[in-house]
């Protein structure tokens, strides 16, 4: 009976996903860096508007070059780390880098400060993203990619989780700016429901196909824009921001794992580089947008065009599979 329930152990560990440390590293890596980062920068935009007096559309085209910033770098960063196969180097460049970003804040004297090291540290970002991205792939077996990505971003997306619950606390602490309080919950919602499913979907795409799961992810951005926009409340509210983030928990990783899939070991870098200058370039477009939307016709208007825009690429992942 014993030998019986030891081979049956033996089978169940031999089924487990064996994910290379050096994937676990990567992430953990990104955790720590993003509790330091989430902890200013989910604050910084509400900041520049309720104290600085800065427009939501200014905000908007800052966030969005900043973004831009860090995707372009992820070009010349992922070429780079193909030509010269030093892909270790540059994402400890690229969070060294990013480190050294953080004292700037507290001791901003005003916007112009705030936006540069803003922008320094998507740099960093920048350097780091496309290198460790193909650092990932390159280590890990084809049958497995989904699951070390999704474990990568969702150690990545604790961070995220806990950078901001650590700032509630400093300011429940300090008893001040309670509104902002309410709104860095909201996007502690969002992180948790990212955290938790993107391993989850890695493993599915694994195991179904990536097309699927990736389907699935653009489905719940459509719902989480239609919650945000027509029904009213706290509750609507919290469901929409945990379908938000189910729909990156979703999509994220499926889309670094098709990447790794499709491109030739010795171009990876290039390869996630440009999938990210154009991600930066969609996402400055669309923090101008939002922010024009937002201030002329309301926030209803811009989750519905993003309802929109969702469904439009919802159908041509169907019509690409």
């Amino acid at each position: 009976m014993r030998s019986n329930e030891d081979s049956s152990s033996a089978n169940a560990t031999r089924t487990l996903p064996k994910i290379p440390r050096s994937v676990w590293a990567l992430g953990f890596v990104s955790m720590f860096m993003d509790i330091s980062s989430e902890m200013i920068h989910a604050l910084l935009p509400l900041y520049m508007v309720t104290v600085l007096g800065t427009s939501v559309v200014a905000v908007g085209v800052i966030e969005g070059i900043a973004e831009a910033t860090a995707s372009i770098s992820k070009v010349f960063s992922g070429a780079l780390s193909d030509r010269l196969g030093k892909r270790k180097l540059l994402t400890v460049l690229g969070y060294g880098l990013g480190a050294l970003t953080k004292p700037v804040f507290p001791m901003a004297s005003g916007l112009e400060w705030l936006t540069a090291a803003r922008f320094v540290d998507r740099v960093g970002k920048g350097i780091r993203g496309a290198p460790r991205d193909a650092l990932v792939a390159d280590v890990t077996p084809p049958e497995l990619r989904g699951a070390a990505f999704g474990l990568r971003q969702a150690l990545d997306t604790v961070g995220a989780f806990l950078g901001p619950l650590l700032a509630i606390v400093l300011m429940w602490l300090t008893a001040s700016h309670f509104q902002t309080v309410f709104w860095v919950a909201v996007l502690v919602l969002m992180a948790l429901a990212y955290s938790v499913s993107a391993y989850p979907a890695g493993v599915l795409s694994d195991r179904l196909g990536r097309h699927g799961v990736l389907m699935t992810g653009l489905g719940m951005l459509i719902a989480a824009d239609l919650l945000l926009a027509l029904l009213p409340g706290w509750t609507a509210l919290a469901l929409g921001v945990a379908a938000w983030g189910l729909h990156l928990g979703f999509t994220q990783g499926i889309f670094a794992a098709m990447i790794a899939d499709s491109a030739p070991a010795n171009l990876r870098g290039t390869a996630f580089g440009l999938f990210n200058l154009l991600t930066g370039v969609a996402l400055l477009a669309a923090s101008v947008v939002a922010g024009l939307l937002w201030d002329g016709a309301g926030f209803q208007a811009t989750f519905l065009v993003g309802a929109g825009l969702a469904s439009t690429t919802l159908v041509g992942v169907m019509l690409l599979r």
